[in-house]
């Protein structure tokens, strides 16, 4: 690593914003190389992406980030997208929604044999 301690890069830090939200993106120096970190004040929410990761995310199209915005709370915050609902399996239940199916006693033998 350089002679530069790990933080905040001052003079690389960008703001957008439109009518929706705002976001903060910086370039981080940490101690395993530089990332770039992209913050939304608003929420508190942050990540930081090594290079692969961006990498990554310049071979998506459009249509990824209109999935993640259907539900941008996580897949609980909302219904699927209706062609990924067709394509996906439902998920197992949660273990305590799962419902405990017990025998029963055996079947009694009839009278008279």
């Amino acid at each position: 690593m350089s002679a530069q301690a790990a933080g905040p890069d001052p003079e690389h830090v960008i703001r957008l914003g439109n009518e929706f939200t705002e976001v903060v993106v910086d370039r981080v120096r940490t101690g395993n190389g530089v990332r770039l970190r992209i913050r939304v004040p608003s929420s508190g929410a942050e990540i930081m992406l090594c290079p692969l990761e961006l990498e990554a995310l310049a071979w998506q199209d459009h249509e990824l980030f209109s999935r993640l915005l259907a539900s941008p709370n996580g897949p609980e915050s909302g219904p699927p997208a209706p062609e990924d609902a067709a394509q996906r399996p439902d998920p197992p239940p949660r273990p305590e929604e799962q419902v405990v199916r017990h025998p029963g006693p055996p079947p009694r033998p009839e009278a008279g044999h």
